[in-house]
């Protein structure tokens, strides 16, 4: 797809046709669902991937710059069955939808990338796996020591660590097995396993601890993130800024639900599942009121959405809970 948009000039296509192709390349590495009308069209390789992928049959439609133009749809009531089937298979889908009114158009309605579904930021319900949760993760490396973030985006509970060495890194991959691992374009020290999940590249300067710190205290909603255990973790602030970066382009939306983070020890965490909250998991250090508070308010899950019981349980009081840190 990416040599069609480079090589190919945008005059030659139909109006339709490149205002696809410009949609196209702000999401490269994603297959676009283009809506029209009752169905979400796939074009070019996309159409050729999605074929494959999602078991559903490529067409074509009509010829664009003299060449006949692959083509596979969906239809948008059943879109998340094909939703299902593309995160599980480890890829990004980007929800394009028309906005415009078509009465007012002149040429093709405008469209717009209103949401990219990804394998660690599936929230809805029907595309959710039953039996695991559905983790985002990323990872910041330097001189040996890793910072590692993750965040299980439906409930809002979103923690992160520092550690040193290779076998660390590997055994706390095993133990979260993330449904989608951010890393530094960069980078070269991540393990090559399926617990990793789908890898996503990103840009080395979204993993600086200063620029990360900031969007995290934004988030959050104080002045710095001392209270968070996050002093002195440049790694761990690296990767959960990345991490909050790249959920905030995906969902293309507010994350009032994201209002704190839960700082972990290695030597906790390797005996803990992905949220150290009980069945024989271990326990972090006493916390003070505020900080307690604050942890559970992070768990709570967004408005309107009640999240599965043991969550409501383990935070009785998360909708009155305030955030940690100085304001």
């Amino acid at each position: 797809m990416a040599n069609v948009m480079t090589t190919q000039d945008f005059a030659g296509h139909t109006p339709v046709m490149q205002q696809y192709l410009r949609i196209k390349a702000q999401h490269p590495d994603a297959l676009l669902f283009y809506r029209m009308g009752d169905f979400y069209e796939l074009f070019f390789e996309d159409a050729r991937r999605a074929a494959r992928l999602l078991e559903i049959t490529l067409t074509s439609r009509g010829q664009s710059g003299g060449e006949p133009i692959p083509m596979a749809g969906v239809p948008v009531q059943t879109v998340d069955t094909y939703l299902a089937r593309a995160v599980r298979k480890g890829e990004s889908v980007a929800i394009c939808e028309q906005i415009g009114d078509p009465a007012k158009a002149k040429g093709p309605v405008e469209r717009q990338v209103v949401r990219v579904v990804t394998p660690g930021t599936v929230t809805d319900e029907a595309l959710l796996e039953a039996r695991r949760d559905t983790l985002l993760a990323s990872l910041a490396t330097a001189g040996g020591r890793f910072g590692l973030a993750w965040l299980e985006l439906a409930s809002g509970r979103f923690h992160a660590l520092e550690a040193t060495g290779a076998e660390a890194l590997a055994a706390e991959l095993e133990r979260l097995r993330p449904a989608e691992l951010l890393i530094a374009e960069d980078s070269t020290a991540v393990a090559r396993s399926a617990a990793a999940g789908a890898l996503r590249q990103r840009p080395p300067w979204h993993f600086e601890a200063g620029s990360a710190e900031r969007q995290l205290c934004g988030q959050f909603g104080t002045r710095d993130l001392a209270g968070f255990g996050l002093a002195g973790k440049p790694l761990a602030v690296g990767a959960a800024g990345s991490l909050l970066n790249y959920v905030r382009e995906t969902q293309k939306s507010a994350l009032p639900h994201l209002r704190g983070i839960r700082c972990e020890e290695r030597d906790e965490a390797r005996r803990d599942g992905p949220h150290g909250d009980g069945d024989g998991r271990s326990r972090a250090a006493p916390l003070d009121p505020a900080t307690a508070a604050a942890t559970c308010a992070a768990r709570a899950p967004a408005a309107g959405h009640r999240g599965p019981a043991r969550h409501r349980a383990a935070c009785p009081r998360a909708h009155a809970a305030a955030p940690r840190g100085r304001r």
